[in-house]
C-alpha cells in the first residue's frame, strides 16, 4: 500500500498537482501576511528552478551521456551504458526533475503576467521550451498539452505527438523572441536572482533564439510545416538569412548560456556536493576522447583529464565483460568546481550549427568560416590561447575538396568536444546524424545499436495506463530502439 502510494504522488508531481491538503481548507485568512503580495513574484522563481535544472542535466550527463558518447568509460562491470545497456529505473529521475521546474516556468509565465512583466514573460517561455525540448528529445511522445495541470485535476494527461509539441515549442520561441524586444532589462534586486545573464533582457533573447536554431537542426531531417508555418529548412533561413536582424543570436564566449558555479551555495556544482565520489576512480576516459585532444595537440586536454604514467591516456568503450582494462586518465578533481560545466548553451555550439547549416545548404554563408570559428572558440572559451597550426592539423583542417560526409563528420567532432558536460545533447545529435564516427567495441549489446531513446518511467506506465498505451500505439514500442519522430 505505501508503494502504491509512492507511486500515486510521484504522478501527481509529474502532473503538476500542488493544490494544499484537505486539513488547511478554511485557513486561508489567518495565512495571508498583509505586507506582502499573495501572489508569487516571477524572479523568486528563476533561480532555483534554473539551478536544479542544469544540477540534474550534469548529474545525467556523466552517467548517461558521458557514457554511451565515450567521453569516460565505467570500469565497474555492471554499470553498462557504455555497452549500449539502460535499465529502465533510469527514467524517473530526468521525467520527475524536468516536470517538476515546468511547473515552476509556468508559474513564472502567470505571475509575470500579472505583474505585466515582458521580460519575465519571455524568460519563462525560453526555460519552458528549453525543458520540454529535452523531455521530448529524450523519450519522444509526451504529456504536454495537459501537462501540469493537476491543480484542475487532470492527474492523467495525454500522451502529445513529438511533431505538435515541436509546433507548439517553435510558437513559444517566437513570442519570446516578441516579448523581449522591449529590451527592458531586470530591476538591480531582479537581476540578482538571475544566474544566467542577471536580468541582461538581450542576452535573454539571443539564448532563446540560439536554442530555435539548435532545435530547428534538430527536426531537420523532416521537411513538415512545424515552425511558423515553414519548414525546419525554410526557417533556418528565415532566422539566419532573411530576417536575421529580427533573430539575434549568440554572437560571442561572453553570451553563451552557461550556469556559471560560483562554488558557494546555492550555486554549487553537483559534483562539489554529492558526486564527489565519480571523479576518484569509478571510471577512466576514453581512448576516443583522449586520442583526438592528444592529436590537435589541444590545450583544453590537462582541464578535462589527468596524466596517467606521465601521459594521457584512454581505456576502450564497450569492453568486453569480466575484462576491465586498467585505470588510465580519469577526470581532473578541479572539475568538480569548474564553473564552465553548467554549460546549457554556448557560443561554439551557435556557430557550428550554423556551419552545418550551411554545409547543407539551407542557409548562405560559408561553412568554412562558421567550422572554424565555432572550432576555434571551443578552445578559448575555456581560457586557453588557439594553438598555432591547430587548423592546419590534418583531422581539423577544412578542405575544399572533402566530401560532404568527412566534412559533416569534423563540425560535429568539434561540438562534440564543445557540448562537454551538456545533458544530453551529444547523444541527441548522434542520434540525428550518426555523427561524430565513434569505434565500436567487442563488447557492445543491444544488437550494437546505439540507444535511441529512454523508455517511459514504470510508475507512469501503470497510473496512467490508458494514455500510455495509445502513445506505444502510435510511437512504436516502449523501448530503447523506437526511433522518436524527428529521428525517422
Amino acid at each position: 500500500m505505501k508503494n502504491l502510494k509512492r507511486l500515486f504522488l510521484l504522478l501527481l508531481a509529474a502532473a503538476g498537482l500542488a493544490t494544499a491538503p484537505s486539513c488547511t481548507q478554511g485557513f486561508e485568512e489567518m495565512n495571508i501576511n498583509p505586507n506582502q503580495n499573495p501572489n508569487v513574484i516571477p524572479e523568486t522563481l528563476l533561480g532555483p528552478a534554473l539551478t536544479d535544472l542544469v544540477k540534474r542535466n550534469m548529474d545525467r550527463a556523466f552517467r548517461i551521456t558521458n557514457e554511451l558518447m565515450q567521453v569516460h568509460v565505467s570500469r565497474q562491470d555492471n554499470d553498462e551504458f557504455h555497452r549500449y545497456v539502460i535499465q529502465p529505473s533510469e527514467a524517473d529521475y530526468m521525467w520527475n526533475g524536468w516536470y517538476t521546474q515546468l511547473t515552476d516556468f509556468r508559474d513564472m509565465y502567470a505571475s509575470a503576467t500579472a505583474v505585466k512583466s515582458n521580460t519575465f514573460m519571455g524568460i519563462a517561455r525560453i526555460c519552458e521550451v528549453w525543458t520540454f525540448s529535452l523531455l521530448t528529445d529524450t523519450f519522444g511522445d509526451v504529456p504536454y498539452s495537459e501537462a501540469i495541470q493537476g491543480r484542475s485535476g487532470q492527474l492523467q494527461p495525454k500522451f502529445d505527438r513529438q511533431e505538435d509539441i515541436y509546433r507548439d515549442l517553435f510558437t513559444k520561441l517566437e513570442e519570446a523572441n516578441e516579448l523581449l524586444k522591449t529590451n527592458v532589462n531586470l530591476t538591480a534586486d531582479q537581476a540578482q536572482l538571475d544566474p544566467l545573464f542577471q536580468g541582461n533582457a538581450l542576452k535573454w533573447r539571443k539564448f532563446g533564439n540560439s536554442l530555435y536554431l539548435r532545435l530547428l537542426l534538430r527536426v531537420s531531417n523532416r521537411t513538415e510545416a512545424v515552425a511558423n508555418g515553414l519548414s525546419p529548412q525554410a526557417k533556418l533561413r528565415d532566422l539566419v538569412n532573411t530576417n536575421a536582424a529580427n533573430y539575434p543570436l549568440i554572437a560571442n564566449n561572453a553570451e553563451s548560456a552557461i550556469m556559471r558555479w560560483t562554488g558557494t551555495a546555492p550555486y554549487q556544482s553537483p559534483f562539489q556536493t554529492y558526486r564527489t565520489a565519480d571523479f576518484v576512480s569509478s571510471s577512466s576516459m576514453s581512448e576516443f576522447f583522449i586520442n583526438n585532444l592528444v592529436e590537435w595537440n589541444d590545450p583544453r586536454l590537462p582541464k578535462w583529464a589527468t596524466l596517467s604514467n606521465g601521459t594521457y591516456e584512454g581505456i576502450p568503450s564497450g569492453y568486453l565483460p569480466n575484462q576491465i582494462p586498467v585505470g588510465k586518465s580519469t577526470y581532473p578533481a578541479a572539475l568538480m568546481t569548474e564553473p564552465l560545466l553548467g554549460n546549457i548553451l554556448n557560443y561554439p555550439e551557435v556557430q557550428l550549427l550554423l556551419a552545418e547549416a550551411a554545409l547543407r545548404g539551407w542557409i548562405s554563408g560559408d561553412a568554412k568560416a562558421y567550422y572554424e570559428t565555432g572550432a576555434t572558440n571551443g578552445i578559448t572559451l575555456w581560457g586557453f590561447a588557439v594553438p598555432a597550426a591547430f587548423l592546419t592539423n590534418a583531422d581539423v583542417k577544412w578542405e575544399p575538396t572533402s566530401t560532404f560526409d568527412t566534412k559533416l563528420d569534423q563540425i560535429h567532432l568539434q561540438k562534440y568536444y564543445a557540448l562537454f558536460f551538456t545533458d544530453f545533447q551529444q547523444w541527441f545529435e548522434y542520434r540525428r546524424t550518426g555523427h561524430p564516427v565513434l569505434p565500436l567495441g567487442p563488447g557492445l549489446k543491444n544488437n550494437r545499436q546505439m540507444p535511441a531513446r529512454l523508455n517511459y518511467p514504470l510508475y507512469v506506465q501503470s497510473l496512467n495506463q490508458l494514455n500510455y498505451q495509445a502513445a506505444v500505439a502510435d510511437q512504436g514500442p516502449d523501448d530503447l530502439n523506437t526511433k522518436v519522430w524527428w529521428q525517422q
